[in-house]
Formats: C-alpha cells, structure tokens, sequence
C-alpha cells in the first residue's frame, strides 16, 4: 500500500445472483480526505461499505488495509437489545463514560438521558447515539451511510460542524448536496458498477462530469465523422480495381476504431409531476386554531393562509410541532378549537414519515400507484412516474411487500404526485431517495404551479423550492422575515434561540383562557419540579468534586513517594482525574447556571399570572 493510504480496493468485483453490484472498483483513501459517495440507489453504495468493513466478502479482486486502519461504520439500521440502557451502550468505548457525556450535551442528552434504554428514544434520537458511540471509538476513517436521515436541523448542523474539523478521513453517503458541500473535499461516484473518484467539492463533480462529458461528444462525433467518411469510401470505390485496395485497407482501419460509450449525467435524471387538477386563488386558510392532542396542546392562536404557488417551508427545533401542524393542514388530525377552511375544490395531498407502512404488500407497485392516481392521467403517465423513481420496465409489477424500505417511501411518494393536487404537504420527502431523485424531485417541486408546503432537514432541498418560511417555536407561528439562507445563518450564529418568544401574545377567547390557566399551573409545576432536580443534581457534582480531590491527593501523595512502571501508572491515573475534575466542574457550572435560569422563568411566570 502507497504511503499515506488507509484502504485501498483493487479490481473489486461483486454480485448477488445474476445481478452484478459492483464491477472492476478501484479507487484508494488516503489520510485526511472527506469524500461524499453518491451514486443511485442499488447502485452499490452500501454494498461498497460492507465489503471495505469486511461484512461482505469481494468475488474477485481485493481489499488492502493499513496496519494503522481504525475504521468506524454507522449502518443505516440496527437491531437493539430492548435492555440496553445508553450507558452500557457507551460503556467501554476509546474515549471514558464521562468524556461522552460531555460530548453527548452536543447532540442534546442530559445526565439522566444515559440511564435510559436505546428503545426508549425515537428514530432520530436513536440516530444520535450510533452518532455519539462512533465517535466514541476514536477511529480514523468513518463510514458514514445517511447519516442525515432522521437528524433534525440542530443535530444535523452538530454534526456538520464536527466532520468539518474531523482531522481523520471518512466517507459519507447521502442526498443532501448542502451537507456534502458542506462537508467534503473529494467526491466518489458509484455508477453501473463502477467508482470514480473525483477531486474537490460536490460542485466541482457536477462541473468536472459536465466537461468529461462534453470532451466525450467530442470525441464520439470526431470518431463517427470519420466511420462515415470510410464507409462512404468504400461505398464509392469499392468496385473499382485501382481503388479496391485502399477501400479494404480503409476497412480494415474501421474495425480497430474504438466506440465511444457515453453514459448519462446524473443530473440528467427528471420529474415531471402532473400539474394540479384545478389552481385557484385560496388553497387553504386556518383562522384562530389550537392545534394538538386531547392531553396536549401543542400550537396555540394559528392564523395562516396560503395561497395558489405559495411555496412554504415549516422550519423550527425538533419537537415544536411542525408534524402536528402538517397533519392538521392534511385533515389527519382535526384541531382543539379554531377552523380550517379549503379553497374551491381544493384537494390534499399528504406525504407523511410513515406513510409507506399503509401500502398494501400483496399489491404491485403499479397497483399502488394507480390506485391513487388521478382520472385524468393515462397508463403511460404512471409508467412515466415510475420510471423517474426508479420503477422502470418489470420493476413496476414486484409485489409491495418485497420492496426496501426505500422502495417502498418511493411509491408513496408517487402515489401522492400523481394525484394533481392544488396543495402537496410533505413531510421529510427525501429521506430514502437517492441524491439524483432528490435533485430531480427539488426541480419538479420548484417548478409546480400548486402550493407546497415542506418539512426537511435537506438545506439545499429547502431553499431552492421555498418562496416561504414559517417558523413554529414555542406553541406559536412566525412568518420568517428573511430568506431562508438567512434563516440558517441565525440558526447557526446563536440569534435564534429556543427560549426566545416570536410573538406577542394576542387576545383569546373564554375558553382559551382556561386551557391558559390550566396550562399555567401545570408550567409551574412543571418548573418546580425541573429546580428540585436540578438542584440534586448539583448536589450530587459537588458531592463528586470533593471525591475526586481527595483522589487527586492521595496520587499527589504516592506519586512523590514512587518510581519506575508505577510512577508512569500514578501519573497516568492523576491526568485522567485532572481531566474528569475539569468537565465535572463545568457540568456544575452548566447546571447552576439552568437552575438560576429556571428560577428567573419561575418568577417571571408567578408575576404575571
């Protein structure tokens, strides 16, 4: 292996059955490079990952590996043991339980967070702590699969600003061309079988295959001139005995002329999703709306209208309730008080998260599709559809239950394309899809004469379709002043804070009033509560300041008295009780400091009821 080369494939070939995954792959990774993989789905992308962990054995070929490799993957799944708590998770990893600790406050997990199972979080939290447990392992080159999937802008902006600095190499599949601009300084394509890799950022790929591209029609169009030309020749004189020689010596050049293939661009993948059945003025109005759960509200005093072309992206941190108020605008769930009010003839279509998990398995995927398809559209206008989500020839006649995860949202997502609906509300559309249908649906989407209202994680996704930004922060909505690369900027600058109010509040009705009172009295309680623990908690770090000096002491003590394998022992163990004491004490002080902040709302609440 080349110096400075952490893992290099070598005329690697693979295939399951009859199908050849990867073909001829040769490429290397060296230290320090970020390479963003893209490539359609089924194209061989994970494929690739597990045959470079070792999960997956090459038929030919081979894998060479650094003596100094230390390679961490994170899976797209993985199954946990209903017991698992995140501590017995983290436990025994390169870095010490309370070093993740203090790394896991990055991607937002507290103290008692650790003594939780796994299965106890959601999807996207689960995400965090495969995240957080890879880092853990310190290793030198990361394989990153989706890693952005189920992320929320805040941890996905975590981990940006983290790969960003990583001093180690890694390689990160995903759709999100902002992320990878973001991220990466090489670019690896994987492409009917085969890897090319290309320098610079994901931009400069584009940019570097467009030329590659217009280098080969060059070529081609030069070859085929001149295939012509003897052709022609041999044509015309082929017959003549005092041209006959030249005409077969001419021949014989034709057959050793190479053939020039040229292979589509990525980009060159499209979408055209079927124009609304009817556009009029008003598509949908909600007027003085609660919005939540019967235990809960989560959104209060909504006023929102949108109109014909509006293109709205719903922003704000995890949890504010940007789902509840997609599902309240798809009719799937009805609001606490308030109306919502459709233009004339107005129909919803709803892409949900989990809307795959409603397909019927023993259907086919044209089946599906039709099913949900307008009266208006034809057979070839399904097969069309199908086709730009990677549902081409017999592909459309598999069975539903058969298909990937991702083959499945695929359909979903069709299904609601092929309604020509006035409004489209979609909620993280692109997870699953490859970084080519992602493309192709961002220009399809950007171009639809409708109103679309979005919720993504996908920047560049986002700020190429939206003409809108509704913010959801605190049980309120804020129309966002600004463009949404000015959203992220104050995302990312700290000006937008989760504590920060948005709105003033404006006067209720009767009813109102007593969901507020009510809501008062569980806030205070609530904040009571917070102060009591966060005062044990405090407690409980002092307690173990006090410990671990007195530990300090003891070694201080045994390290003047010591010498040889035991002096280099003692001092080892005194770094790590330095280090320790350090991110306790700044725990202490980031827990005194939410304990003031808790009392300061606590009195501002009682003031003013």
């Amino acid at each position: 292996m080349s110096k400075g080369h952490l893992i290099q494939v070598q005329s690697g070939r693979k295939s399951f059955g009859s199908k050849i995954v990867l073909e001829n792959v040769q490429f290397s990774i060296g230290e320090n490079e970020h390479i963003g993989v893209i490539g359609p789905n089924g194209a061989g992308k994970s494929t690739l990952f597990k045959v470079m962990t070792g999960e997956i054995e090459l038929d030919d070929g081979q894998v060479i590996r650094s003596q100094h490799l230390s390679l961490g993957y994170l899976a797209q799944e993985v199954k946990w043991d209903p017991e698992l708590t995140a501590e017995e998770y983290l436990d025994n990893r390169s870095l010490p339980i309370w070093s993740c600790k203090s790394l896991a406050r990055d991607f937002g997990f507290t103290e008692e967070d650790f003594k939780k199972t796994i299965l106890s979080f959601s999807g996207g939290y689960q995400m965090r702590w495969k995240l957080l447990a890879l880092l853990a392992d310190e290793p030198n080159l990361l394989l990153l699969d989706e890693p952005t999937n189920y992320l929320d802008l805040e941890t996905l902006l975590v981990l940006e600003k983290f790969l960003q600095g990583y001093k180690g190499s890694f390689l990160l599949i995903s759709h999100d061309r902002e992320f990878l601009r973001r991220t990466t300084d090489h670019t690896l394509e994987i492409e009917n079988g085969e890897a090319t890799k290309f320098p610079g950022q994901i931009d400069d790929y584009f940019e570097q295959k467009a030329l590659l591209r217009e280098q080969l029609q060059k070529h081609a169009s030069s070859v085929e001139a001149k295939r012509k030309e003897i052709l022609d020749f041999a044509a015309k004189f082929g017959a003549k005995a005092s041209k006959a020689r030249q005409a077969q010596s001419r021949m014989k050049q034709l057959k050793k002329m190479e053939s020039v293939e040229l292979k589509a661009l990525p980009i060159s993948a499209r979408i055209t999703i079927p124009p609304p059945h009817r556009i009029g003025k008003k598509a949908i109005e909600i007027k003085s709306a609660t919005l939540g759960y019967p235990k809960k509200i989560v959104l209060s005093d909504v006023n929102m209208s949108l109109q014909a072309n509006d293109h709205l992206a719903i922003v704000g941190f995890n949890g504010a309730g940007k789902s509840t108020l997609l599902k309240t605008l798809a009719g799937a769930l009805p609001p606490i008080d308030g109306e919502i009010e459709l233009g004339y003839e107005v129909s919803i279509g709803y892409y949900a998260q989990h809307v795959a998990e409603s397909l019927d398995p023993k259907k086919s995927v044209f089946d599906e599709l039709e099913s949900a398809t307008h009266s208006s559209l034809k057979r070839q206008d399904i097969l069309d559809l199908a086709g730009s989500l990677l549902f081409s020839g017999d592909d459309v006649h598999k069975l539903i239950g058969v298909l990937s995860g991702g083959e499945k949202s695929r359909v979903a997502l069709g299904k609601i394309l092929l309604k020509r609906s006035p409004v489209l509300l979609l909620d993280e559309p692109t997870n699953h899809l490859d970084f080519n249908t992602v493309e192709a649906l961002t220009e399809a989407l950007k171009n639809y004469p409708g109103t679309v209202v979005i919720v993504s994680h996908d920047r560049s996704f986002v700020k190429r379709i939206a003409n809108k930004i509704l913010e959801v922060r605190q049980g309120a909505l804020l129309f966002y002043p600004g463009t949404y690369d000015e959203y992220l900027w104050s995302l990312e600058n700290g000006s937008l804070s989760k504590e920060t109010p948005v709105i003033k509040e404006k006067k209720i009705s009767h009813e109102k009033t007593k969901i507020q009172k009510k809501n008062h009295k569980e806030e205070r309680k609530n904040l009571e509560k917070k102060i009591r623990v966060s005062q044990k908690n405090i407690d409980t770090l002092e307690s173990e300041i006090e410990e671990l000096k007195k530990t300090m002491e003891t070694l201080s003590l045994k390290l003047n008295e010591s010498q040889g394998n035991d002096l280099k022992t003692l001092s080892i163990k005194l770094k790590e009780s330095e280090q320790k004491l350090h991110w306790i004490e700044n725990q202490w002080w980031l827990e005194v400091e939410s304990k003031e902040n808790l009392e300061q709302q606590l009195s501002t609440l009682i003031s003013n009821h």
